[in-house]
């Protein structure tokens, strides 16, 4: 991930309305490789920016890790010369993403129908929780209760740990990932049609789009998934083991690496046993399995155990803590962490040839940008002083 370059968002305008997770992020992704992108926050500023500590000044870790490579502006939207300004910043612009609850903007007169007719080219994405329409139509989305309301916990945890929530916000993260996706399709859309769409990503699809092979289990066989703790539903062994020094996760996915397995640990025998022969009869018979398996890697250490199967091309890592694996040697090699000034971050996953992702500007403080990005758009010194007597845009957060 380079200081500078051309990615391959370049000359891609974004105006970001969102706030809190799954639009910043998918934000984050289109900046790092290129895009333009104006974050647009409310005169109390992202609310994130206080979610900490730790912080870096006034803004939490969390704000700062999905903030990158974009300029913030303070805009007043529920002002009408808020919304003049937010017109007058979607002259030209390609996209527009907001995660207002459904109906905002037509109650500000700037719904999708009115921005279809003055920007026939833009394409407008939102972030909500569960749609306009339905019995949870405008509903607010959170996390954790769309993976309450998903399954999700009900899958997740074993039967002494009861279900528990999973322990990143994937809801959160896999929508904005759902929607940069959206939005890359309207645009490629958009070069044969000429024309922008409206798209909509949502907390609760989101979650019930991820939950594989739970949902496919189901519309098998009819049945819920168990607490299964670390092992999988449907295949066996795919779980962690504990060794002489730490835990591995070993995941095999078919009956071949099973037998390459066995061979590789001396247990040739296994792979053989008519218990263990087919991953059918190895699920029917886990419990077993687990005890062979464990008695034999409880006589290694895990890291030069995890290097020799790895080698050998069998699914197996060590049970790594976040700073274990942000500073391996293979994050290292590979460049996984990126730093500009004070800021540290992790690199953008997706690797082109050519188009290279770039961390040009550390995360934002509030407004750092507005006279700057205004000025851009032909608004005058004294327009600028104007706009801020009156309350419309702001440089400082409003508590």
């Amino acid at each position: 991930m380079t200081e500078t370059g051309s990615g391959a968002m370049t000359g891609l305008r974004v105006i970001d309305l969102t706030r809190v997770l799954g639009g910043p992020y998918c934000t984050q992704i289109l900046a790092d490789h290129g895009a333009n992108v104006i974050k647009v926050e409310p005169p109390a500023g992202d609310e994130v920016r206080d979610w900490g500590p730790p912080f870096h000044g006034e803004d939490a870790a969390y704000f700062v890790g999905i903030n990158r490579n974009k300029r913030s502006i303070g805009l007043d939207l529920a002002s009408e010369g808020g919304r003049a300004v937010l017109m007058k910043l979607l002259e030209g612009a390609d996209v527009l993403i907001e995660n207002f609850k459904p109906g905002t903007l037509d109650k500000w007169g700037i719904g999708n129908d009115v921005l279809r007719a003055r920007f026939p080219r833009l394409v407008h994405c939102r972030i909500s929780g569960f749609g306009a329409d339905g019995p949870r139509g405008g509903n607010p989305g959170y996390d954790a209760i769309i993976q309450a309301m998903t399954g999700m916990i009900m899958a997740t945890g074993s039967p002494q740990s009861g279900p528990t929530r999973i322990g990143v916000p994937v809801v959160d993260i896999t929508t904005g990932l759902y929607a940069a996706i959206g939005i890359l399709m309207a645009l490629s859309e958009r070069q044969r049609s000429g024309q922008g769409q409206f798209l909509e990503t949502t907390l609760f699809e989101t979650g019930l789009s991820v939950m594989h092979p739970h949902a496919a289990n189901y519309f098998m066989h009819g049945k819920p998934p168990a607490l299964t703790g670390n092992e999988h539903p449907n295949l066996v062994p795919y779980a962690i083991f504990p060794t002489r020094t730490d835990n591995i996760f070993i995941g095999v996915g078919n009956d071949g690496t099973f037998g390459k397995l066995c061979k590789e640990i001396g247990k040739e025998e296994l792979a053989a046993d008519p218990r263990f022969a087919r991953n059918r009869d190895r699920v029917a018979n886990r419990e077993a399995l687990r005890a062979e398996l464990a008695a034999v890697f409880s006589q290694h250490d895990a890291g030069p155990l995890c290097d020799r199967l790895l080698a050998a091309g069998l699914p197996a890592g060590p049970v790594q803590s976040i700073d274990q694996a942000l500073t391996s040697a293979h994050v290292a090699h590979r460049g996984d962490v990126v730093e500009k000034d004070w800021y540290k971050g992790v690199a953008s996953p997706i690797r082109m040839s050519r188009s290279k992702a770039s961390l040009r500007s550390v995360p934002p403080t509030f407004g750092q940008h507005t006279a700057e990005v205004l000025a851009e758009f032909g608004y005058s010194k004294s327009e600028i002083e104007a706009l801020a007597a009156k309350g419309v845009i702001a440089t400082q957060r409003r508590r």
